[in-house]
C-alpha cells in the first residue's frame, strides 16, 4: 500500500513537471487549499493544532459551552493522555483531523516523505480515534502542488489552514473582526484556555457562532 501511494503521488508529480496538461490545468483535481470558507451564514470555525498542552480549562469551556472544533493533531502529542483528546471527541462537538506525525515543512520532503507524514498520521489517528482524517492541515500552512498530491493519495479531502491566528506566542495577538466563513487558528500550549475564550468573545462580537467545519466545506463543494 505504501510502495503504491508514493507512486501515485511521484507519477503525479511528473505529469504536472512535465506540463502534461497545460500550465492552466496544474492543481485541477487536487484537494483544495481551505483559508476561509464561503458561506452567508452568521459562523465561524474553530481550529487547534499539534496536542502538546492537555489544560483542563480548555477542555472545559469546549465541553461546557459545546463547541464545535477540529483538532489537528499530532499522534504523539495525544498518546501520553489519549483520554484527553477522546472525551472532547466522545463528550463534546471536537472532530479529529492530520497535522502529520514530526510537523515538518512539506514542501521539503520527497514524494516517500511525504506519504510517512501524512498518510502516517492518518493511519495512527485513525486507529486511535477509530475515525481516518480527511482533513490535513500542513505545518506551518507550507503547501503546494506536490503537497497536494501526497494528500490525495492519502485520502485527504482538503488542506485547511486558517485566516487568523489567535495563539499567544510570546504576547498576546491584536484581536482581528471576524467575518462569516472565517477560520480560527488556536494550539494546545500553556495558553489555550484564554486564547479560546478571546477568539469565542471576537465570534460573539462580530454576531458569528462557532460551527463544524467539515459540513460547512461540503456545502460549498469543497470537499
Amino acid at each position: 500500500m505504501w510502495r503504491s501511494r508514493v507512486l501515485v503521488a511521484a507519477l503525479a508529480s511528473l505529469s504536472l513537471a512535465l506540463g502534461a496538461a497545460g500550465s492552466a490545468q496544474a492543481g485541477v483535481g487536487l484537494p483544495p487549499v481551505v483559508s476561509h470558507v464561503p458561506t452567508q451564514e452568521k459562523v465561524v470555525f474553530i481550529t487547534i493544532d499539534d496536542g502538546w498542552g492537555h489544560d483542563p480549562e480548555a477542555a472545559r469551556i469546549l465541553l461546557e459551552k459545546r463547541v464545535p472544533v477540529s483538532m489537528f493533531l499530532l499522534p504523539g502529542a495525544t498518546s501520553y493522555d489519549t483520554s484527553y483528546f477522546t472525551d472532547l471527541v466522545e463528550q463534546g462537538r471536537a472532530t479529529v483531523e492530520n497535522h502529520t506525525v514530526n510537523h515538518p515543512d512539506l514542501t521539503t520532503l520527497d514524494a516517500a516523505g511525504k506519504d510517512a507524514e501524512v498518510c502516517g498520521a492518518g493511519e495512527q489517528l485513525g486507529a486511535v480515534f477509530g475515525k481516518t482524517p480527511k482533513l490535513l492541515r500542513p505545518p506551518y500552512g507550507a503547501v503546494d502542488d506536490d503537497v497536494r498530491l501526497a494528500a490525495k493519495a492519502c485520502g485527504v479531502k482538503a488542506l485547511v489552514t486558517w485566516t487568523y491566528d489567535f495563539t499567544t506566542w510570546g504576547q498576546t495577538p491584536p484581536t482581528p473582526q471576524l467575518k462569516s466563513g472565517d477560520i480560527v487558528l488556536l494550539h494546545f500550549t500553556p495558553t489555550l484556555a484564554a486564547d479560546l475564550q478571546r477568539a469565542l468573545d471576537a465570534a460573539k462580537a462580530a454576531g458569528l457562532k462557532p460551527a463544524a467545519l467539515m459540513p460547512y466545506l461540503r456545502t460549498a463543494g469543497m470537499v
